[in-house]
């Protein structure tokens, strides 16, 4: 069968070997690319499944929310450190910017076995080739949808959630399983003698080897393999220096790849917001002297103005709040503690809070808290930030702040807590 296929060459195929000529081609170059992603990659899926824990799958906030079998470990996320959801998708938005020049040029080191003919010699190397086909297409498409969300830019006609939830598990599924076939070839390439130091004028093809990367007919070398890396981690580096200012607010004006919040204004609310109150559908008549936050637990229900707010026991706390477009922020909040308001409904030892926003739409126009984050010391409905009054855009008159907390879940313009037991199941 494998023979016959190799009889029924399709057009074109036959000229590859002169459209990929390039000497620095080869097992070396490849598995010194492989070794970069087999290291990194893994960290971007661990960070990406730690952030779905994040959101309070209990609670049925993760999206997706129905995931079947394919349901990791849960346990109720931390509030300690206050910066660790800051860390973890930081982690996985910025490494997967960081990595698209390493994934392009291994594609590009590889290139050639994408048109080798037969498509399979064997049973074995059928299983390579679709594990391949899994590999390459699944992280270009989540790169691209990756990408695509960071920048806001939703121009796939599709959930991104789901699709990158479902996507990420192909692509490691086929990770996995091309990692297991390479790994010893990968290994003895990189034990192999090095190429980095040869200049230009003496780079020569590596001997033919059985993968096929070496070029059968090499033409001259334009640059050298030093040239590749180089150029490689270059590219790698500039992507660095336009996105790590997402994170850090001294150097937000360096992060062009931020789609908003670079510049976000003076003064102390004078940073990143990802939903305006426009945009929430949120007006200042819904804000105003009218506004009253009710508070139910233990059988009572409270209603509470911002006066009788600030007239409770004060708390202030540096937090970070962050995005999972990436961006991240760390403010000066001041404001009531969730255990303390628990108290004035006699909810002694709340297993969860519901707060509820004055958002009307929305998948996040409610985030429930389980205990830990209702009962830690920093865990606030903010009143005042960096020692002035919220502005609307930041959730005036009050708003949730948990240290570790998505962003999405520190609710703003929030109308109702209800403090209750822990029914997340």
């Amino acid at each position: 069968m494998w023979r016959g296929l190799d009889r029924r060459r399709p057009p074109g195929v036959d000229t590859v070997d002169g459209a990929w000529r390039s000497p620095v081609r080869g097992p070396w170059l490849t598995s010194v690319l492989g070794a970069v992603l087999l290291v990194t990659l893994p960290l971007v899926v661990v960070t990406g499944l730690l952030d779905w824990v994040a959101y309070g799958p209990r609670f049925g906030q993760a999206l997706p929310r129905d995931v079947g079998w394919l349901h990791p470990p849960v346990f109720d996320w931390p509030t300690r450190p206050a910066w660790l959801f800051r860390l973890t998708q930081g982690l996985h938005v910025t490494l997967g910017i960081v990595l698209v020049p390493v994934v392009l040029v291994k594609l590009w080191s590889v290139v050639p076995k994408l048109f080798a003919w037969p498509p399979a010699r064997s049973a074995a190397h059928l299983l390579e080739r679709l594990s391949l086909v899994l590999l390459v297409g699944g992280i270009l498409f989540q790169t691209a949808t990756g990408l695509l969300n960071v920048q806001y830019a939703y121009l796939f006609g599709f959930d991104f959630y789901t699709a990158h939830w479902y996507g990420a598990w192909v692509f490691t599924l086929a990770l996995v399983t091309h990692v297991a076939i390479k790994l010893p070839r990968l290994v003895t390439a990189l034990r192999g003698p090095g190429f980095a130091g040869t200049p230009v004028g003496r780079t020569r093809p590596e001997p033919p080897d059985p993968d096929g990367l070496v070029a059968r007919r090499p033409g001259p070398a334009t640059m050298s393999r030093r040239g590749v890396l180089a150029l490689t981690g270059g590219g790698a580096l500039l992507l660095v220096a336009l996105t790590v200012g997402q994170n850090f607010d001294a150097l937000r004006r360096t992060a062009l790849l931020l789609p908003r919040g670079r510049r976000s204004g003076a003064g102390p609310t004078g940073f990143p917001v990802n939903r305006t109150a426009a945009a929430a559908g949120v007006t200042p008549a819904q804000t105003g002297s009218g506004w009253r936050l009710t508070v139910r637990g233990a059988g009572r229900t409270v209603d509470l103005d911002r006066g009788a707010l600030l007239a409770m026991a004060q708390h202030t706390a540096r937090l970070p709040i962050a995005c999972v477009e990436g961006w991240s922020t760390t403010q000066t909040w001041t404001g009531v503690r969730l255990r303390d308001l628990a108290a004035v409904v006699g909810a002694a030892d709340p297993g969860t809070a519901r707060v509820r926003s004055l958002e009307r739409s929305g998948l996040f126009r409610q985030a429930v808290l389980h205990a830990g984050q209702v009962t830690d010391d920093d865990a606030l409905l903010a009143l005042r930030v960096n020692g002035v009054d919220l502005s609307l855009d930041h959730g005036w008159p009050a708003r949730v702040i948990v240290p570790a907390l998505p962003g999405v879940h520190c609710t703003k313009w929030v109308r109702e807590i209800s403090f209750g037991a822990d029914d997340g199941g």
